[in-house]
């Protein structure tokens, strides 16, 4: 075990106060030709190391869930994930490999192995740090690099929260530390518009007392989850979640006796305070928390996803558009096969009627693109709600029409309906 001091932020010592960066460098001149680096994505990706990664390997294949904008993204980098982010989304060598949250891990110890692992946890604490905001699939990232003989590099940051479960991790199982201290990115202040306000109305009506909720980001389930404030006894098993869940705390609609489950959080400076040290939230593994055998355990788990389209058939396309891939499986499908197994559990596809950038009905005759999901139990709009779970699929496309469709496509859609032998003619 190493350590690299770096000055990347105000406070922190230069490398040439203590050992040069000859141990990082010579840990990656280790790595066989065009290695896959697995770097810590979504609202934790650590810059300043990957900045050192970039500069001394002349190829590689860059592994990252989520991936912000400023990834490296050169001749010799080849873009790799299972979904896809802004980061990228538009690279013309991004190598993307459809899987679902959950089986990542299980590609990390089969087809995808790591060569190296690039963290970003806490300062170490009695011999042991905090991966804080973002678990995911690091844990197995890290495990598969030590078996194979791999490097796992950590850049740890003092202004991380630390957070509990799986994210506490030995020191033993990392091979250099780099110190670089500097600001968590924080989610901007967003408003709730008023189609995702009534959207969010919608679903929180259907949330009864002791549900279990899966809790994005965004203004529709900020919506939602701001409409449960006056119930009582909710749990929360996310993949991820956001300031939302801390009013709800706040607001007393938590269970305080069962903990706040979840695989990565992004939000406010108020939200990674309430976080750090607080035993309340336990981060795990994506294996678990996208599991969806252990998602199905929760009582009443109601699953809120979106989608860029869904059709006739209910089937949900939240991945594609124009055939190019935007976004990945993620964890939707993963939610919804759970959520639909739990005793009294719901899965909600939420989104509005009309795409207002491509300027077009949400609600299609029939998908032209891969599907993402498909038979959830409601598909909810600004204008109403489509039942689709148990009903025989002309009942199914009557609701989305009638229920979820904007007015001016209604017309069309019943002659597509038609066309496709859901309905029969009037």
């Amino acid at each position: 075990m190493h350590c690299v001091r770096s000055g990347a932020s105000t406070g922190s010592r230069r490398a040439s106060d203590n050992l040069p960066l000859v141990d990082l460098l010579s840990a990656l001149r280790s790595l066989p030709a065009n290695p896959r680096v697995v770097v810590s994505g979504n609202h934790a990706v650590p810059w300043h190391t990957l900045g050192l990664v970039d500069e001394a390997l002349d190829s590689y294949r860059l592994w990252t869930l989520n991936a912000p904008p400023g990834m490296p993204d050169r001749d010799g980098v080849t873009p790799e994930t299972s979904f896809v982010g802004p980061g990228m989304r538009k690279s013309l060598r991004l190598s993307y490999v459809p899987s679902r949250l959950s089986m990542v891990p299980k590609l990390f110890d089969t087809r995808l192995p790591p060569d190296a692992v690039v963290l970003h946890p806490t300062r170490p604490r009695d011999g042991k740090v905090s991966l804080g905001v973002e678990v995911n699939v690091l844990p197995a990232a890290v495990e598969a690099a030590r078996r194979n003989g791999g490097v796992v590099i950590a850049q740890t940051n003092a202004e991380m929260p630390w957070t509990f479960g799986d994210a506490v991790l030995d020191i033993e199982m990392i091979d250099v530390f780099v110190e670089a201290d500097g600001p968590m990115p924080h989610a901007p202040v967003g408003t709730v518009d008023t189609d995702s306000a009534t959207i969010g109305s919608l679903v929180a009506e259907r949330v009864p007392d002791g549900a279990t909720l899966q809790a994005g980001i965004g203004a529709v389930p900020d919506a939602t989850m701001h409409g449960l404030v006056g119930r009582r006894g909710l749990r929360v098993w996310t993949e991820m979640f956001s300031d939302s869940v801390l009013a709800l705390e706040r607001a007393g609609a938590l269970d305080r006796e069962v903990p706040i489950t979840a695989s990565f959080l992004f939000g406010s400076p108020e939200l990674l305070a309430w976080v750090n040290g607080n035993d309340r939230v336990e981060m795990r593994r994506t294996e678990v928390t996208n599991s969806p055998a252990l998602i199905a355990r929760n009582p009443a788990m109601t699953s809120v996803n979106t989608a860029l389209q869904v059709d006739l058939f209910a089937q949900a396309n939240a991945s594609r558009i124009n055939a190019r891939i935007h976004s990945g499986f993620g964890g939707q499908t993963d939610f919804i096969v759970g959520a639909m197994h739990s005793q009294g559990g719901q899965a909600f596809i939420a989104l509005r009627s009309w795409h207002p950038k491509a300027d077009c009905s949400t609600i299609v005759p029939l998908v032209d693109e891969p599907v993402t999901s498909f038979q959830m139990t409601a598909v909810v709009t600004e204008l109403g709600t489509a039942e689709i779970y148990g009903n025989d699929q002309a009942v199914q496309a009557r609701q989305l029409i009638e229920h979820a469709a904007h007015p001016s496509v209604r017309e069309e859609l019943w002659e597509e309906a038609v066309a496709l032998g859901l309905v029969r003619p009037l």
